[in-house]
């Protein structure tokens, strides 16, 4: 088992794809195995989607923007802006971790699949990702 620790560049707010940055850091992977990836952060999250039709992204991001809406008079915690509160609640929804099946020495991810940052401040910083390699 290897274990290493990267950032991602700081992204604006909606959904990245960025599996080549990811598999750019990590080690060569074994033969079979599980990549777990893991998100340091309660703002953001990781997901996997559609890696072919940019649409995705932008869609994405409005249906999460209509679902976790700013400036709710609900909210309490509100000192980091309007857009700290729903980056929490989807941060949730989304999830903090992935894991990938590893075969071949790859990530076997489906034909149409790629990993997304899902970055939901307005401006972010670099995004730290634990990486777990098992196998």
């Amino acid at each position: 088992m290897r274990q290493i620790e990267f950032s991602l560049k700081a992204r604006r707010r909606g959904f990245h794809l960025v599996t080549d940055e990811i598999e750019n850091v990590l080690p060569s992977l074994p033969q079979v195995g599980v990549l777990h990836l893991f998100i340091k952060h309660t703002s953001a999250g990781l997901s996997i989607n559609e890696n072919a039709d940019p649409d995705v992204q932008t869609d994405l991001h409005a249906i999460f923007d209509r679902i976790v809406r700013e400036r709710e008079s609900y909210y309490t915690h509100t000192c980091e802006g309007d857009d700290d509160m729903p980056a929490h609640a989807k941060s949730t929804i989304v999830g903090v971790s992935l894991a990938i099946p590893i075969t071949g020495g790859r990530l076997n991810l489906g034909m149409w699949q790629g990993i997304y940052l899902c970055e939901f401040r307005n401006h972010a910083s670099p995004r730290k990702i634990v990486a777990t390699i098992m196998g």
